[in-house]
């Protein structure tokens, strides 16, 4: 089983105070022949009786390293790997990208990040992880 993420309980914590029911930890998506990939959360909320659910799956980044370039090409790889995958096996489930307000205000606002994310429609999570509270949702 993977490491989890120096953030995973205060995501967790995030997205239970906000009235997310946690139904997965880890989320775990089949593939077809090797080893399945196992998404840090999956999570779901009744929105209202017409509504139904809400559904998504969380990958918990922390951008702690060194270089934030090379801590955002490895969760843009494994982001887009786990969207592919899920497109197929759960398409009604949205993937974020959770990372702390820390990081966004650090590298994402860059326009060259921000375009890529734009084009490549990352959803971000954006919570503070001292506060263990959700800052923002941000959906392509």
């Amino acid at each position: 089983m993977p490491r989890k993420d120096l953030y995973h309980s205060v995501v967790r914590e995030c997205l239970e105070k906000a009235g997310w029911k946690i139904t997965h930890d880890p989320y775990i998506i089949k593939r077809t022949s090797r080893k399945p990939y196992e998404v840090d959360l999956a999570a779901e909320r009744i929105i209202t009786a017409e509504k139904g659910s809400e559904r998504i799956a969380v990958e918990i980044k922390s951008f702690l390293s060194s270089s934030l370039t090379y801590d955002f090409h490895n969760a843009f790889g494994q982001y887009s790997i786990y969207r592919f995958f899920m497109q197929t096996k759960d398409p009604n489930r949205k993937l974020f990208l959770a990372i702390t307000n820390e990081a966004f205000d650090n590298f994402f606002v860059d326009e060259d990040v921000q375009a890529i994310c734009d084009y490549f429609k990352v959803n971000l999570f954006i919570f503070n992880a001292t506060k263990k509270e959700i800052i923002s949702w941000l959906e392509k």
